[in-house]
């Protein structure tokens, strides 16, 4: 029931600004150690923040389908995020980025409008024009061409995994949040030590590495506000606006580690803004 559709548009927005936080954090954390080192660390304090809060709020043990749904997403979400990082250690993040984020955000778009009614035109017309913007702002021209047919697979298995977790985490019956995400955060800790022994990783330091800890923190909190829009608003809405967070990356890498953003990225910028415009109104 879609009663406050502008709030759910709101939530979505901080989703994105909070994601945007986490990926940076990721980001720099992998100049440290692993990515999977670090998916194993986010997924961890994750864990921990979402499991305090559902103590906190004393919110009730969820039902099973709604275990097995939030178990399933965050299986997606991990796999996705091990694809795209691999991906991104073969030299092909102008290949890889980019075509994960559009086709994570295509998966529950299409899938919104095939189980509800359709948007309306203003907002069909804002998921067209946020598809190149989020394409512009994850392009990077400094990926390598090397091994180009396995980073399209990599990439379309990334973006698969990301639009699975969208799809999976919204089946949840509303009003759930903590617990269900605990469960998905729990899925992805497992699959990320799954990673590490496969590829004999030790798990890291917890107290040598605060900003891969930082990183999942924020990844918890973006998947609660993901959570709140959904609950107001269409879940192709909240998806698109949810993705928007490659622009955040975008910004917080020029302001704290001073990397360029090269015209096409501030041209997708403005093509997002755009894009919430017409889907918020």
């Amino acid at each position: 029931m879609d009663t406050y559709p502008v709030l759910g548009a709101l939530f979505a927005l901080v989703s994105a600004v909070i994601w945007g936080g986490a990926d940076f954090s990721g980001g720099i954390s992998t100049r440290r150690i692993t990515q999977f080192q670090t998916l194993a660390l986010s997924a961890f304090s994750g864990v921990l923040v979402l499991l305090s809060l559902a103590i906190l709020f004393r919110e009730p043990w969820p039902a099973w389908p709604d275990m097995l749904w939030s178990v399933a997403a965050g299986i997606a979400g991990a796999a996705g995020i091990a694809a795209l990082y691999y991906g991104l250690s073969l030299g092909q993040m102008a290949l890889v980025a980019p075509i994960a984020a559009v086709v994570g955000v295509v998966a529950p778009v299409v899938f919104g409008l095939l189980t509800r009614n359709l948007a309306t035109s203003g907002q069909i017309l804002g998921f067209l024009i946020a598809l190149p913007g989020i394409w512009l702002v994850s392009y990077s021209s400094s990926g390598a061409r090397n091994h180009a047919g396995e980073g399209l697979a990599l990439s379309l298995f990334a973006g698969l995994g990301f639009g699975g977790f969208f799809i999976l985490i919204a089946q949840v019956q509303r009003g759930a949040i903590f617990v269900p995400l605990v469960f998905a955060r729990v899925a992805m800790f497992c699959l990320a030590g799954l990673f590490l022994l496969l590829r004999r990783l030790p798990i890291p330091p917890l107290r040598d590495n605060p900003v891969a800890l930082l990183a999942g923190g924020l990844d918890a909190g973006g998947n609660i506000f993901y959570l709140f829009a959904i609950q107001f608003t269409r879940l192709d809405v909240a998806a698109v606006l949810s993705s928007l967070y490659p622009a955040v990356t975008v910004i917080l890498a020029s302001l704290l580690v001073k990397e360029r953003i090269t015209p096409w990225q501030w041209a997708g910028i403005a093509v997002c803004l755009i894009a919430v415009i017409l889907i918020v109104y």
